[in-house]
């Protein structure tokens, strides 16, 4: 007989009950503690996550009303709402059985019982307690993805060469678990290729979370990643699970890597090293499986250099490593992808086909594309939306020509060439940062912090 691997709590102060209950459950389950003193629930607790407790409802002599054992569930309750608890008695009767069911227990056994009818009733509180779980998983998983599952659909289109060593790459890598970094200016499509790794995976069937690290403030970085218990700080008014354990079993994308302050990277380091993580305020280590994947624009073995990237994190994470060229790099894909969004677009919209004429793509090929493929989609949209007629109209960005703009200043200092760039999108939107944000590839926030670091 197989052993299930699930942790069970018996908590009796009736030493024989104990010790036959623990017989019996040790038999089918790998773990089953026991406590004769309710007082020492939360500790057990700390420690560890049980899929089920067994609560007798009299801890004093001659007790027979089961209010200490309401007083207890309600106790186990506050540590964990998802908590599976079976109260059992030998006082019982049909009412006090509803009002256990109503105060949060799962089910009511009267003592003495039948073994089997006891594993039956501790069987399935199990199932739901892991049902509990997955639905609580997959909620959370629902809302970090709510976004992307408005985004327009996104395709690996390309046929330069530069792409073709990216797919063989790729697809090299894809069936290994090996960690993975992509490299590539802003709007490249790290994030596609990443979704594309997941896809080609043995964990294609589980979960691809995606987590922009520019986004996340420090003060968040550990709730958000490893996830925090009830109580740890202010507004923990229920224990959450953090994106490491929301992704287990499948893949997890770190994107924007670069963003993350020193002082962060060294438990970010060793949550990948260990595949352990301890959410913010709790003691119990929570073990993940999953596969790592992270991207950044940022030059990492300069940042390295410079001493603001540990080197020690920049080789765990880079075991496989791709860069993706810039769209000016790769001509040959401009006209497949402006095919592929003219058309997506026009039927997202309900337009008649669309068209672009020679001397238009032209004009586009030679276009420099600082926003690379995001910002070839963001122009064909508005294109689609603002022609009239059946041939396409574009409008470039402004004071944009076919040479690169960093040529047309007269410094080659990469915090001068990213502020003066920051200015001049913002003046050129008139102000609107979301435009200008996704005009420079750029997340909103991504773009407050860099206006504040160079006082915009």
């Amino acid at each position: 007989m197989a052993i299930i691997d699930k942790s069970i709590l018996v908590v009796d102060d009736n030493a024989e009950i104990l010790i036959a209950t623990k017989m019996l459950l040790k038999q089918h389950y790998k773990r089953v503690v026991t406590l004769d003193n309710p007082h020492n629930i939360s500790d057990a607790m700390e420690k560890e996550s049980f899929s089920l407790i067994l609560l007798d409802m009299n801890f004093t002599r001659e007790s027979t009303s089961g209010a200490e054992g309401f007083y207890w569930l309600k106790q186990i309750k506050a540590i964990d709402e998802d908590a599976v608890v079976v109260l059992f008695t030998a006082f019982g009767d049909m009412s006090m059985a509803v009002d256990a069911i109503k105060q949060g227990a799962s089910d009511f056994v009267l003592k003495p019982w039948q073994n089997e009818k006891l594993l039956a009733t501790v069987a399935n509180c199990i199932d739901l307690s892991a049902q509990r779980q997955k639905s609580k998983k997959l909620n959370q998983i629902a809302a970090l993805s709510l976004a992307d599952q408005n985004r327009p659909f996104e395709n690996l289109i390309a046929k330069s060469p530069a792409m073709e060593q990216v797919f063989t790459t790729l697809e090299k890598a894809a069936k290994t678990d090996a960690n993975v970094l992509i490299l590539g200016e802003s709007g490249t499509g790290k994030e596609v290729i990443a979704r594309e790794f997941h896809k080609q995976s043995l964990r294609a069937n589980d979960t691809f979370l995606s987590v922009d690290m520019g986004t996340i403030a420090s003060s968040l970085f550990e709730s958000e990643l490893f996830g925090h218990a009830k109580g740890a700080f202010t507004d923990a008014k229920e224990n959450k699970q953090g994106r490491f354990e929301l992704a287990d079993t499948g893949t997890l994308f770190l994107d924007e890597i670069g963003n993350i302050p020193l002082e962060l990277q060294g438990k970010l380091l060793t949550a990948i090293q260990n595949r352990v993580i301890t959410p913010v305020g709790g003691s119990k280590e929570i073990s993940v499986d999953i596969r790592l994947i992270t991207a950044t624009n940022m030059n990492l073995y300069d940042m390295v250099r410079e001493g603001s990237f540990r080197q020690d994190l920049l080789y765990r994470i880079n075991t496989v490593e791709i860069t993706l060229p810039a769209l000016r790099d790769r001509p040959q894909d401009i006209p497949l992808l402006i095919e592929f969004y003219a058309d997506l677009y026009c039927k997202k919209y309900k337009l008649g086909n669309k068209t672009v004429s020679d001397k238009t793509m032209a004009q586009l090929l030679a276009y420099d594309w600082p926003g690379n493929i995001r910002e070839l989609q963001h122009l064909v949209e508005r294109s689609v939306i603002l022609s009239d007629g059946e041939q396409l109209q574009f409008q470039l960005m402004p004071n944009q020509d076919s040479q690169s703009s960093a040529a047309q200043l007269d410094t080659y200092n990469l915090a001068d060439i990213e502020q003066m760039t920051i200015e001049r999108a913002i003046a050129d939107f008139k102000g609107n940062i979301s435009h200008a944000a996704k005009a420079l590839g750029i997340t909103r926030a991504s773009l407050y912090r860099k206006m504040e670091k160079y006082g915009v």
